[in-house]
């Protein structure tokens, strides 16, 4: 059975309770932190240890998706929590620059021992443990990647944070579960669109052919409940909203 773990969906920052994105996707022994955003470690611990992670995978370098690899850097590499072997990390490029530019000048050598590095070049893909991976470019106005990931015959699919794209689309194409961004509540008419609105997740779900939409990384205007109407107006299929601590089956 593959699960999903909502650690966090806020969005630019965290609240009491309510982390930045980030998600523990688990199939059998494979258990993967999928965003890291600033909050979300404490709250991976609720579920596994640090330690017993397969792979981490960042969509982009924002830091409400990111930050809190910075003190997972410490965990992995100076507690009693440390593996035995580098913890695979799947992320665009430049962030292992960041990264270092925070951590300090030992840190860019350090790194390699803490994380196995493995940057995103377009479209790619890799059996993780249980979990067939496979990622590709959104329109974010940066480096940012979306995510699918199947293991028996079921898939989840990330649109992580991007303006409506046809890689989405592609990516997310009949997935039993689509976990979508809603970080519009009107997208700007002054200059190029870098999230989703309620209605467009709903649009790309319908378009993708998806069975269940989850809305996360909500506009913080928005209430959530008015997020699920407009997009399911645009969805016939079910329709939720994220929220931290929530375990979602994806079958």
């Amino acid at each position: 059975m593959t699960t999903l773990t909502v650690l966090g969906s806020a969005t630019p920052y965290p609240r009491p309770d309510q982390p930045c994105s980030g998600y523990l996707l688990q199939h059998e022994g494979t258990k993967i932190w999928v965003d890291a955003g600033t909050g979300t470690l404490a709250e991976l611990q609720r579920h596994i240890s640090v330690g017993d992670l397969s792979a981490i995978w960042i969509s982009h370098s924002h830091a409400d998706h990111s930050a809190d690899l910075l003190t997972a850097y410490y965990a992995l590499r100076f507690s009693a929590l440390r593996p035995s072997k580098p913890v695979a990390l799947y992320c665009p490029p430049g962030l292992i620059e960041r990264l270092g530019a925070f951590l300090g000048p030992k840190a860019p050598a350090l790194l390699p021992e803490v994380f196995e590095i493995h940057e995103f070049d377009g479209w790619g893909g890799e059996r993780v443990g249980e979990l067939e991976l496979e990622w590709g470019p959104m329109d974010h106005g940066m480096p940012a990647y979306g995510l699918r990931a199947t293991a028996g015959g079921v898939s989840l699919a990330y649109s992580g944070d991007t303006a409506p794209c046809q890689g989405l689309i592609e990516l997310a194409e009949g997935a039993d579960l689509l976990l979508a961004e809603a970080g519009y509540d009107t997208a700007p008419s002054d200059e190029p669109a870098v999230h989703l609105t309620p209605e467009d997740a709903g649009r790309a779900a319908t378009s993708a052919r998806v069975k269940r939409l989850l809305l996360t990384h909500i506009d913080e205007t928005l209430d959530p409940a008015e997020a699920v109407e407009r997009a399911g107006a645009e969805f016939p299929g079910g329709v939720f909203a994220a929220k931290a601590g929530d375990i979602h089956t994806v079958g």
